[in-house]
């Protein structure tokens, strides 16, 4: 979620304006200076988009040089909705991001899931990995420096593949702080709280699954 407040300028006419666009056609035209930028510059974009069939159209200037860039749009994907509640959650903790950093570092991330472990009793919360050295386990106490806020209402011990939680990693390098939610059904709702240059905030917000198939094997 990129809030209006962080652009210096954010017009939208209609009420809502839905298009797809190529992921890495869009992250190359971002980068399109790349490293050979001048030490403390900085690059302006401008988005603009006329309507249905119409490209996205970039313009991206750094010292004077405008590079312009067209994105053909596409019909977009229906959205998925993932149901999730605020009024449904039954854990929430706030952390340091730096803390989730450091657990995706130390744990051995040849595991094929991530289990986790929110309870209002000892562990609190714990992070668990069954890789090829064995079963690794990571807790943080409520009390931790580390800890934010702490709000679990019962015991819930979910696993979450791995591979779909990697992607997120992006977003939690960028990030201060991050909510970790979970619903009845252990559905998983990571907030990244974003500030940029300006200290103006935005929100990446990553949803999983549990591990259905490796829960239903073990009971």
């Amino acid at each position: 979620l990129l809030q209006a407040e962080i652009f210096q300028e954010f017009t939208v006419q209609e009420e809502s304006v839905t298009f797809r666009i190529n992921l890495s056609v869009l992250l190359d035209c971002l980068t399109i200076f790349g490293t050979s930028s001048l030490p403390g510059a900085s690059t302006a974009l401008r988005m603009c988009y006329r309507g249905y069939g119409y490209p996205l159209m970039l313009f991206l200037e750094e010292g004077g040089v405008v590079t312009v860039c067209k994105i053909n749009t596409q019909e977009p994907d229906e959205l998925l909705d993932f149901d999730f509640c605020s009024t449904k959650v039954v854990n929430k903790i706030i952390l340091q991001s730096e803390g989730l950093r450091e657990a995706f570092a130390e744990l051995d991330m040849t595991s094929e899931v991530l289990q986790i472990t929110m309870s209002p009793d000892k562990p609190y919360f714990r992070l668990s990995t069954f890789g090829n050295a064995g079963s690794a386990h990571l807790d943080y106490p409520r009390d931790s420096d580390l800890m934010e806020a702490f709000h679990c209402s019962q015991t819930q011990t979910n696993r979450y593949k791995i591979s779909l939680l990697k992607p997120s990693t992006k977003a939690l390098a960028l990030s201060c702080k991050v909510s970790i939610r979970t619903d009845a059904q252990g559905f998983l709702s990571l907030q990244y709280m974003i500030r940029n240059e300006d200290g103006q905030i935005c929100f990446v917000e990553y949803y999983c699954c549990p591990d259905e198939d490796i829960i239903e094997a073990e009971l």
